[in-house]
């Protein structure tokens, strides 16, 4: 009886240890869009009041939770009995990432009505807190298509794997990434707290760890102004590279290139497009509506 347990045990811990080994081949394989997650995760956490801050992440995380426990049972399933579906759902959500991305360069390019940029400085709060949770929405919707690539990618390596090893690694993939990536941008939206921390407790005998906390309250803008920049660009190459790595004409047109040039390109030109036809929809249903 007892020998039979210790197999049981000595099974699992093998199966365990399979399951460690494959997780770290997929969490490289996905370091990349890692990398993209956290630019455009960073870029829809800022912007926010500074007391409304964690709470606006701690909404976001929660739905970025959710998104795994969707997305993980649905990725194994369409592996399983409808492969084929993976593809055109990832290039949908590619259209999506390019098409916020390039909302936010039309923003950035199109001035704004005096009005309405005024009236922003008046909103009560009931109006601020509905634009809040508009944003946390688009946050989190971004989230879930950024998981899809992430589980998609993870599950690619793994499908040569048993079920149960997939399962296990996959996940492990799904939940270390959203507790990264957002322990991370948590870390960089209160970073100018930590500064005003230190500089509270140097005081004036501490020079050094006073300016420290001075550089830290500096920077926090400009990083966030790169957050963004770097956001907006890594949905652009997000969307970009899921149509090269599965659309084989387009990636015989720009092999050429540098690939990830190609990618911001494409992901640019996909944006582009997108935002037009939105906004020729939105003219003509203002027209005819």
């Amino acid at each position: 009886m007892s020998v039979g347990f210790f197999a049981v045990f000595d099974d699992i811990a093998t199966l365990l240890d399979d399951a460690a080994a494959i997780s770290k081949i997929a969490a490289k394989k996905t370091v990349g869009i890692l990398g993209d997650d956290l630019a455009v995760n960073a870029q829809k956490a800022s912007g926010f009041a500074a007391a409304r801050e964690l709470p606006v992440l701690w909404a976001i995380t929660k739905g970025s939770f959710r998104n795994k426990l969707i997305i993980l049972p649905l990725a194994f399933l369409l592996s399983a009995f409808a492969p084929w579906a993976i593809i055109p759902i990832l290039m949908l959500g590619g259209v999506y990432l390019a098409y916020e991305a390039g909302e936010k360069v039309l923003e950035y390019f199109v001035a704004h009505d005096e009005k309405e940029t005024q009236g922003q400085e008046y909103k009560s709060e009931a109006e601020i807190l509905q634009i809040e949770k508009i944003k946390i929405r688009s946050a989190i919707l971004t989230d879930f298509i950024l998981s899809i690539e992430i589980v998609i990618m993870a599950l690619g390596t793994v499908l040569e794997q048993p079920l149960v090893i997939q399962i296990i690694a996959v996940t492990f993939v799904a939940f270390v990434a959203t507790v990264g990536v957002y322990g991370i941008v948590a870390l960089l939206v209160r970073m100018d707290d930590f500064g005003y921390k230190l500089i509270e407790i140097a005081k004036e005998t501490k020079p050094l760890l006073k300016k420290s906390g001075e550089i830290l309250v500096a920077a926090l803008p400009k990083v966030i102004r790169v957050l963004t920049f770097l956001g907006t660009l890594a949905m652009f190459l997000v969307a970009g590279g899921i149509f090269m790595h599965n659309v084989h004409s387009i990636h015989e047109l720009l092999h050429f290139m540098p690939s990830i040039l190609g990618e911001l390109l494409l992901g640019g030109f996909i944006g582009l497009v997108s935002v037009g036809v939105q906004q020729l929809f939105t003219k003509l249903k203002s027209l005819f509506g």
